[in-house]
Formats: structure tokens, C-alpha cells, sequence
């Protein structure tokens, strides 16, 4: 290639706009440098051999020389007719089988893309590369930071009203209610319960829960005690003495406040019969069909009675109406409530590694699924991107990206066949 040719190249190549360079100037500025110095390295070796040949005669050690400048012009040449065949026709002949990327750009399109969905697509190699990732713990880590948490709050808090007065207009609100409606139809209800059901169970939060309830059945025992006692009264025979009635009130309570302490006991048969029953229902949620026809049945049920939407429609309304008046405020409640949970999540994460691995591993099964079920709407991308190229777009870019490093070639390929011209004429004063 000549030096004009190369400044042509790096024209075009040049920066676009502003004093800035781009990739592409780099690459060109580059590649423009090791064209010029394996050009100059053929012309140096050319005016080597003449000068050895001009000497020669008289200076037998001259042949050396120009057995070497000779070999290197000859493998300077051949390389540099190989690499430039790559990307055109050299000095614009049109040599068979040369211009091998612009005559090919349909199958490299093709075959690049193949590779891709085969070599970087595939469910192993993308579970892989997210299995380094800490999903949870890097959101916890950021999460616990108030202020991340305070701007995720605000927000979305100021999302709200853009969200409620869209979903006042009735037509969309009809679309989406059949965007919902069409969307829970789609969803498995009891797998989905068993998964957020395993997640409680994985970090114990489902006996945490379990004493909050029996904490408030004691609270409310206690404070209608003077309720209870009056029930048990009324509902005795007249005949039967009070002191009999009072007798039985105390022992009853006494019986369901026993209960209730064993109950909360972490070694208690009522806590391994919860523990039992709950891996049960998880298990039974992620592969029973039943399970999966019930929560079906009872939610089609819900939300197709009219009673149910009439109420629902009132709820809203009230809704939507506490929810303008809150998030117009300077200090809304939703946010700093939103700030309030999204910290306490983050805080919860970080402190229960069970949950941080289940999560960690939905995520990335998730995201390894989608992405390959999307594989060939990506490479297919990538092979209508290269396809749209003229071929001197593709030629171009190709070039710059690799021909800095093809022009080597042709510096190898002057020394190298300057050392074998060496060798040879050496070899050949021999005999």
C-alpha cells in the first residue's frame, strides 16, 4: 500500500466533529503509522539492492547484501500483496480471489453471527459469567446507603401522580385491566406462592411471623378476658352455679394460655409441626395441580364479582385521592415510608446470606433464561447490522481494527525473507 493510500484511509477515518478523537481517528492514525513503516522498510530494501548491485563488482561481500535486500523484497511484496488482498483488489486489478471481505460480506455477517449465538449465547456460558455476579448483595450494599434509598423513594413517589391521573381516564384504565387481567391469567399462582413462601422459610421468617400472630391471640385473649368470662356465663344452664362457670372460664383460659407458651417454644412439637407443614405446602404449591386450580378458581371468583369491583372502584377512588393529596407535599409520607422499607430491605439482605443466595440464584437463572430465549432476535441484530453495511463500511472497520497488527506481516516478511535470501546465497557459495 502506498503512503497517499494510507492517508486516504485515514481521512475518511478521521474525527467526525470537535477537537476530540474518536476510536476510529486512533485506529486510523495507527494503522497509517505501520503502513508507512512497512512501506519504508520495502524501499529501503529496494535501494539497498541497488546499491549492493551498483558495488558489487570488486566487493564480493557486497552480494551478501543484496542477497538479503533481494529476499526481503520479494517476501515484503508477497506479504504485502497477501494482507492487501484482504481487503481490495491490489493496485485495483481485479485478481481472482483477492478482495476476499468485501467479495465474502454476506457469509462473515452470517458466520459472525453463528458464532456468536454458539460460542457466547448459549444457557452455560451466560450462567456463568452472571454466577460472579452479587446481585443481592451489591442492591444491599446500595440499598443501605439513605442516601440511594431517599432517591429511589422520591422517585418513585413522584411517579405516582403521573401513574394515577393516567389511570383515571377510563379507556386507560380498561386497558389495564385487561393488560392485568390478561397478565394473571398467564401467571402460575401457586409456584409463585411456593417461591415467596421458600424465601420466608429460608431465613425463618416464617416462625418470626408465627410469634407475632400468637403474641397478638395472647394480647387479645388478655384484653377481652372480661368478654370472654361474660360469653361463658350466658351460654351455661341457669341452673348450674357461677362459681362452677368461673371455675371452667379459668381453666379455659389457663388451657389456651398453656397453648399458647408451648406454641412459642423453638423446641416445641407444635414448632416442628408448623416447620413440617409449611415444607409441605411449599412443596405441594410448586407441583400440585390442585393447589394451582383452587388459588385459580378463588381468584377468577374474586375478581369477576360485581360486588368485589363496585367495592374496588370506591377503594381506588379513595385511594387515588389520599395518594395526589400525599405525594404533593414536600415531606410525603410515601417517600420517607418508601425510604423507611427500602433501607430495612437493604439491611435485611445484608444480614441473611440464605436469602441473598436464593435470590441470587433466580436472578440468574432468570436472566440466563430470557437471554437465551432471546439469542436469536440478538444475533439476528448483529447479523442485519452487518448485512446493511456497504462493503466499504465493513471493509473499513475490519481494516482498522486488525490491519495495525497485518501490517507486521509485512515487516516479518522483509526480515524473514531477507535472513533466507542470506541463507540461500550462502548455501549457494558453497557448491
Amino acid at each position: 500500500m502506498t503512503a497517499n493510500t494510507a492517508a486516504s484511509s485515514s481521512e475518511r477515518s478521521g474525527p467526525r466533529a470537535g477537537p476530540a478523537m474518536t476510536a476510529e481517528a486512533v485506529q486510523a492514525q495507527g494503522l497509517a503509522r505501520m503502513r508507512r513503516l512497512a512501506t519504508g522498510l520495502l524501499l529501503l530494501m529496494a535501494a539497498l539492492f541497488v546499491v549492493a548491485k551498483l558495488l558489487e563488482p570488486g566487493r564480493p561481500a557486497l552480494g551478501f547484501v543484496a542477497a538479503f535486500a533481494e529476499a526481503a523484497m520479494v517476501g515484503a511484496i508477497a506479504d504485502w500483496f497477501a494482507v492487501t488482498a484482504l481487503f481490495r483488489h491490489p493496485l485495483g486489478l481485479p485478481i481472482p480471489h483477492t478482495a476476499i471481505i468485501p467479495a465474502n460480506k454476506e457469509r462473515i455477517g452470517n458466520n459472525l453471527a453463528s458464532f456468536l449465538e454458539q460460542n457466547f449465547m448459549s444457557y452455560d456460558v451466560v450462567h456463568g459469567e452472571l454466577s460472579r455476579i452479587d446481585f443481592t448483595g451489591a442492591a444491599a450494599q446500595w440499598l443501605a446507603h439513605p442516601g440511594n434509598a431517599r432517591a429511589v423513594a422520591q422517585e418513585v413517589s413522584s411517579a405516582v401522580p403521573v401513574l394515577l391521573r393516567m389511570a383515571n381516564d377510563k379507556d386507560a384504565a380498561d386497558v389495564l385491566g385487561q393488560a392485568l387481567e390478561g397478565a394473571m391469567r398467564n401467571v402460575k399462582l401457586a409456584p409463585l406462592l411456593s417461591r415467596l413462601l421458600s424465601v420466608l422459610a429460608a431465613g425463618r421468617q416464617h416462625h418470626v411471623l408465627l410469634e407475632n400472630l400468637l403474641r397478638l391471640v395472647a394480647d387479645a385473649l388478655e384484653r377481652h378476658r372480661p368478654y370472654i368470662r361474660q360469653k361463658v356465663h350466658d351460654h351455661s344452664p341457669r341452673w348450674l352455679p357461677k362459681a362452677i362457670d368461673e371455675k371452667f372460664y379459668e381453666r379455659l383460659m389457663a388451657g389456651v394460655q398453656s397453648t399458647l407458651d408451648d406454641m412459642q417454644g423453638e423446641d416445641s412439637e407444635w414448632r416442628a409441626r408448623f416447620q413440617s407443614a409449611t415444607e409441605e405446602l411449599i412443596a405441594n404449591l410448586a407441583t400440585s395441580d390442585e393447589y394451582e386450580q383452587k388459588l385459580r378458581g378463588l381468584l377468577d371468583s374474586t375478581l369477576g364479582h360485581p360486588m368485589f369491583r363496585s367495592y374496588m372502584g370506591q377503594v381506588w377512588d379513595d385511594i387515588r385521592q389520599r395518594l395526589l393529596a400525599d405525594t404533593s407535599k414536600p415531606d410525603s409520607r410515601i417517600a420517607a415510608h418508601l425510604e423507611q422499607a427500602l433501607l430495612a430491605l437493604g439491611s435485611a439482605l445484608a444480614r441473611n446470606p440464605a436469602v441473598q443466595h436464593k435470590l441470587n440464584a433466580w436472578i440468574r437463572t432468570f436472566a440466563a433464561d430470557t437471554i437465551v430465549a432471546k439469542r436469536v432476535l440478538i444475533v439476528d441484530l448483529v447479523r442485519r447490522v452487518i448485512h446493511s453495511w456497504d462493503t466499504d463500511t465493513l471493509t473499513r472497520k475490519l481494516e482498522l481494527h486488525v490491519g495495525r497488527d497485518l501490517q507486521y506481516i509485512r515487516i516479518n516478511g522483509t526480515l524473514v525473507g531477507g535472513m533466507v535470501g542470506l541463507l540461500l546465497h550462502a548455501v549457494g557459495l558453497l557448491f
